[in-house]
């Protein structure tokens, strides 16, 4: 770990110049796929810090720099070779993935069932009603407690889910305005929103590569659509498909979530890998 840390720090360093050191490339492409993983997320890292955003946007937090030590942990510990689906969300939630540096990473599910441990550090420029709390963050994010909770009754274990899945957002950012309210890419203005995803849209492709899945499922429809465009476009074969969002403000997920993405994953033959029972 900590020779990758040194390799990981050495390479960002190359990437801010412009010129990574070609030893460490190919390491990361010959490496694990959890290394290979967190190298695309650090040379997306990289290319994030160069760009600017203005209004609506006042708040930019990017939990892959400050969550980095949870976020390793979870890539440590659950992307394993062989998997073959990547679930997808678009990006971090306030009150998850922004606290945890997990995907959906509601922190009682990151913290109970995921075991995930580490210090979280803070974003340069905090708004005054979004502090980031980390680990011992009190309020529940329903979108992550959704996520979680159902793989949780499905499968029992962790592991019986990560032996086949893994859980990854397109985007690591998160947005807000002024008064803290949260935004997400679609309400970016035009050009910071495309300037924004098409480096997303790269580092995809590269993590779908880099972890050798056949399928992508999005989370939400959005996500969905940008995954099929992006992978298509790089000509990365894969199978691209959707399951609805968790989120509060979907209505229909606030009526049954479990029982529509059961019904989904039971049709896209997910469902049987992941069954404990």
């Amino acid at each position: 770990t900590l020779d990758m840390l040194a390799n990981t720090a050495a390479f960002t360093e190359g990437l801010a110049d412009g010129e990574p050191e070609p030893g460490l490339v190919s390491k990361a492409v010959n490496g694990t796929p959890a290394s290979r993983f967190l190298q695309a997320e650090l040379e997306l890292n990289a290319h994030l810090r160069r760009l600017s955003f203005t209004e609506p946007v006042r708040y930019v937090y990017n939990p892959l720099e400050y969550a980095w030590d949870t976020h390793r942990c979870y890539v440590d510990k659950y992307c394993v070779p062989g998997q073959r689906v990547l679930f997808l969300g678009m990006n971090p939630g306030p009150f998850g993935m922004a606290q945890t540096g997990v995907p959906f990473g509601e922190v009682r599910s990151v913290v109970d069932w995921l075991k995930i441990s580490g210090e979280v550090g803070h974003p340069d420029d905090e708004h005054p009603k979004r502090r980031i709390t980390g680990l011992s963050c009190t309020q529940s994010e329903v979108s992550g407690a959704r996520f979680w909770g159902f793989f949780r009754k499905l499968c029992g274990e962790p592991t019986q889910f990560f032996q086949h899945c893994f859980v990854h957002n397109l985007c690591p950012l998160i947005f807000m305005s002024a008064t803290g309210k949260n935004l997400t890419p679609p309400e970016l203005s035009a050009a910071e929103r495309e300037a924004l995803l098409s480096l997303c849209d790269s580092a995809l492709c590269q993590v779908v590569q880099a972890l050798n899945v056949s399928m992508v499922i999005g989370v939400g429809r959005v996500a969905e659509q940008r995954a099929r465009r992006a992978l298509s476009a790089a000509g990365v074969n894969v199978r691209v498909e959707g399951i609805m969002h968790p989120s509060p403000r979907n209505p229909l997920a606030n009526k049954g979530w479990e029982e529509v993405a059961r019904a989904k994953l039971a049709e896209l033959g997910v469902l049987s890998l992941l069954s404990s029972s």
